[in-house]
């Protein structure tokens, strides 16, 4: 038999993940494995796109309201401080809950930049895709639109770029004329458009003595949504020590029905009687946020009526993202 020649391994690439090319799945990774590219490299790379944050805005100024803006209120704008302040040509950076034709990020004629909240994203995590996108309004051409894209694994988040010392005091609006710089002068096309756009919002106020408390207005009767910081079994177990006591409403007429989780956080929610508006339940409100301090100070085991009481408030519950 002849013998065998002596077999030598040709040296592999080093590479970085940073510096891995996106190639197809079933290519050869570019790293020299020898393993298609889904198998090796791109196994990290998709598992770092596709997994969810589950809190998406902690750490951020107004982390509630953040997850209110996002998926309860139609119009609204917050004024965005960055880390290191604005960059020259940028007036302002101002975070918006939806831009016309569902544009991620807008560039004005006057450098401002308009950042949509209320958007598909490309990865599980919102604050990074958001990132992304403000990065790209910010040196994009004034007055363009900017579009979503898949934000890089490793690319900075918002609270990489925004600054943590920062206030975040959401203005909610009636209508989306924040759109246009002159609504009044607005061309009868775009005046066509806000009034489709403002038909379809729903009065929202959000309240002054309790924060991330919105009220709103439907057809049938209008609702109070919370969005509240507390850990989400420690809440459940207030709000159904409460319950059982018969002080979860506010006022009059008025019903705790539920709650909706939203990204990492829980929203309680009450019905409230059509003729009841938002300064109506301003002090009822507050008066509330006292009894539930007290009853998550509690740490004693429920009673059988508490429990019962907090499985009702579970069966209700809606995940929302």
């Amino acid at each position: 038999m002849a013998k065998k020649r002596p077999q030598t391994k040709a040296k592999r690439p080093q590479l970085s993940d940073a510096e891995i090319p996106v190639v197809g799945a079933r290519e050869p990774c570019p790293c020299g494995s020898g393993r298609r590219y889904k198998a090796c490299h791109g196994r990290a790379a998709a598992h770092a796109v596709t997994e969810l944050v589950q809190r998406p805005f902690e750490g951020l100024p107004g982390e509630c309201d953040w997850v209110a803006l996002r998926e309860l209120v139609p119009a609204a704008t917050v004024e965005l401080p960055l880390k290191g302040g604005l960059p020259e040509g940028v007036p302002s950076v101002t975070l918006a809950t939806v831009l016309p034709m569902a544009w991620p990020a807008l560039r004005r004629d006057d450098g401002s930049v308009l950042l949509g909240l209320q958007n598909d994203t490309a990865s599980g995590d919102i604050s990074r895709d958001l990132a992304d996108t403000l990065q790209q309004a910010l040196t994009a051409k004034p007055g363009t639109p900017v579009q979503g894209r898949r934000a890089p694994a490793d690319g900075p988040r918002l609270q990489d770029l925004l600054d943590p010392e920062g206030a975040f005091e959401p203005v909610v609006h009636p209508g989306f004329e924040f759109w246009v710089p002159d609504a009044e002068n607005a061309t009868p096309e775009v005046t066509a458009s806000l009034e489709r756009a403002n038909a379809a919002a729903i009065p929202t106020v959000k309240l002054t003595g309790v924060d991330a408390a919105y009220w709103c207005e439907t057809p049938e009767k209008n609702h109070l949504r919370w969005v509240m910081p507390h850990p989400e079994e420690q809440l459940l177990d207030a709000l159904a020590r409460l319950h059982a006591a018969g002080r979860s409403s506010l006022g009059d007429g008025t019903r705790l029905v539920g709650s909706f989780r939203a990204h990492g956080l829980t929203v309680p929610v009450w019905d409230l009687p059509s003729g009841v508006g938002a300064e109506d339940v301003e002090k009822p409100a507050a008066e509330f946020a006292e009894r539930l301090a007290t009853a998550l100070a509690t740490d004693a085991p429920l009673t059988p009526d508490e429990r019962r009481a907090r499985g009702g408030l579970t069966n209700r519950q809606v995940t929302l993202s």
